[in-house]
């Protein structure tokens, strides 16, 4: 009899703590209780953004299912703690004319709301098929940017396994950029007390021309043709930084019949573009000068 109520009374707190939380409203539409291998999955969740004033909802996260349990492999190590799976999440970072701080301060509400779900620490966290975006409504033309198809692994966070290495935890993430890839790999220690961590990452051969809203609301000009890689290093310890970002830019082109209609003024922004281009491109790789820039700073 316990086992069939307790799933609706979990339900009925989740969904009550969800819709009371101050600048948010959620719902989830089943709970499914695995009390064999101490897990619950939320099944159909969505958690909107309210505005203050208006009371309008705008889409900051959703998800098929969110499976929360014990990680059982822990327990091997003496210390009892959770593990997330998040299946086919979909986390919208907006800008507004209100909260120009938006994409910092909704990454730490998200995290607020998660520790209502999982009362244990966090050890290790999956997301499989992930949509990311950035949009900005108040821009013109209006901006969404995202990543697709992205999958994000972290494993010991909690240091409960090589407690002794300087760097424990892993961090992995893959995923698809306008026709490019996306790689991310992070050796980190989370629970050191100034950031400490080794990060490696790349993006190859992304489209520009998929970039050309961003490009004209950011930037005031557009593009024909081109593909954007980036490839970074950076480590941190004892609150240094150290590392580089190397951003090509290979067969840009920025002017060409698309821009006919284009004002006067955006035509002269895209020449100065354009020339910037041609004085920086390495002619027999086609390729923009890679900028190679190294950074060293503390706290």
């Amino acid at each position: 009899m316990i086992r069939l109520v307790l799933p609706y009374a979990v339900l009925h707190y989740a969904n009550k703590t969800l819709a009371e939380m101050k600048g948010y409203y959620g719902h989830i539409k089943d709970i499914e209780l695995s009390v064999y291998r101490g897990a619950y999955i939320l099944n159909n969740i969505y958690i909107n953004k309210v505005d203050p004033i208006s009371k309008k909802q705008t889409e900051f996260f959703k998800s098929r299912d969110i499976d929360l349990s014990v990680e059982w492999g822990a327990l091997l190590h003496g210390s009892l703690v959770g593990e997330l799976v998040f299946d086919s999440p979909n986390l919208t970072f907006t800008k507004d004319k209100v909260e120009l701080g938006d994409v910092g301060k909704d990454g730490g509400d998200f995290r607020k709301l998660l520790k209502h779900f999982m009362p244990l620490k966090v050890n290790s966290f999956e997301v499989k098929d992930a949509a990311i975006h950035y949009k900005d409504y108040t821009s013109k033309p209006k901006v969404d940017i995202s990543l697709k198809k992205t999958h994000i692994l972290a494993i010991n966070l909690t240091n409960i396994t090589s407690n002794k290495i300087e760097l424990p935890s892993t961090v992995i993430a893959q995923a698809y950029v306008y026709e490019g890839v996306l790689n991310f790999t992070m050796k980190i220690n989370a629970l050191a007390d100034d950031p400490t961590f080794d990060l490696n990452a790349e993006i190859r051969n992304a489209n520009l021309v998929l970039f050309n809203d961003f490009l004209k609301a950011y930037g005031g000009f557009d593009v024909n043709k081109g593909d954007f890689s980036l490839y970074a290093e950076i480590a941190a310890k004892n609150g240094k930084f150290a590392g580089y970002f190397k951003p090509v830019i290979t067969g840009l082109v920025v002017l060409g019949q698309q821009n006919k209609n284009d004002s006067i003024f955006t035509k002269i922004w895209e020449v100065l573009v354009s020339l910037a281009g041609d004085i920086f491109r390495n002619q027999q790789k086609n390729q923009l000068a890679e900028l190679m820039s190294n950074v060293v700073f503390e706290k």
